[in-house]
């Protein structure tokens, strides 16, 4: 589990990115729902569409900042406090 929780989370900053990425999806996802709430309702199924795969990016994004953080938890050294 050590080795898996290294692996996934092994560049936090390349994991905030694709979180990121996912997110900026969702809002996409999200105007074309709204746009077709107004308009066609094939822009609905775009959005749905959209919605979905942000999801997904946005999950892989996170699994790999809390992976991360989880392994730095688990291999935290405790201080030596010898006088």
């Amino acid at each position: 589990m050590n080795s898996l929780l290294a692996k996934l989370g092994q560049d936090p900053k390349r994991s905030l990115s694709i979180f990121l990425r996912g997110l900026g999806l969702f809002a996409l996802g999200l105007i074309f729902i709204a746009l077709g709430y107004f308009y066609h309702h094939l822009w609905q199924v775009i959005g749905l569409v959209i919605l979905a795969l942000a999801c997904v990016i946005a999950a892989w994004g996170y699994i790999g900042i809390f992976a991360n953080r989880w392994f730095n938890i688990l291999n935290r050294h405790k201080p030596n406090n010898k006088k």
